[in-house]
This record gives structure tokens, sequence and C-alpha cells, in this order.
């Protein structure tokens, strides 16, 4: 299977968009290419345990936005390519550094919230400043 999907039922996020999200950000990265074949609706729904029309939900938006095709009676395949795709030992590299930062965050106190917000603000701060 290319995608695992998780689901968090406190993320405040409703479920069917948190699959959109990563469908997105896997053809983002470029671990999900054009012709990859995505879980069927039932192994989604057993593997996230919701209801299957929340799946289809999900695939239902994701055809609308482009980024997959379902062809009947073999499946739901990814219309989308990534623009660019980072290579992926820069995206491992990215990742330890990364895990660093999460691993000194901690250590100062902050719980996944915090590091989040912490990240979306100084996301937000840096995109500003190269806006200008």
């Amino acid at each position: 299977m290319l995608i695992h999907f998780t689901v968090s039922p406190s993320s405040g996020v409703p479920p069917y968009l948190q699959l959109v999200h990563q469908v997105e950000q896997a053809i983002r990265l470029g671990h999900l290419t054009r012709g990859d074949r995505l879980p069927t609706v039932k192994e989604v729904a057993r593997m996230v345990a919701v209801n299957p029309n929340t799946v289809l939900k999900a695939y239902r938006e994701l055809e609308h936005k482009g980024l997959a095709q379902g062809r009947p009676g073999r499946g739901t395949f990814v219309a989308a390519e990534a623009a660019d795709p980072i290579p992926e030992a820069r995206l491992r590299e990215l990742q330890q550094l990364l895990a660093g930062w999460v691993h000194s965050a901690r250590a100062a106190g902050l719980d996944s919230e915090g590091m989040t917000g912490l990240f979306t603000a100084a996301l937000h701060d840096t995109t500003s400043r190269e806006a200008e």
C-alpha cells in the first residue's frame, strides 16, 4: 500500500478533509504519482474506522480537485503529479532536521499543540517576510 491513512478525531478537521489533505501531501512530496492506485473505500474505512461514505466524500473531493480519478470496477487512481518533487535523500535530510527540532521543542516543554503553533507562526512569519 502506497499510503497509510490516519484520522485524528480531536483535530477539529472533518475526517474526510484529513484524508484529502493526506493524499495532497503525499502527491506534493512525490510519495504518490500519477497512476498510483489509492486503497479501496472499504480498505480505508477499515484502516481509519470511519464510515465508508466519509471515504467516498474524500475521494469525490479529490476527483473534483483533479487529483484522483475513479475507474469503475478498477478503483481510484492518482491523476496528478507533484510540480517539483523533492528528491528522497533531501526529504530524509529535512525529516532528520525536523526530528531534531521536535526533540528540542519537547525538551523545552512544548506539547504537540505548542509545537504546531510555534511552527505555524514561524512559517507564517517567514512567508510574510519573503512576500515583502
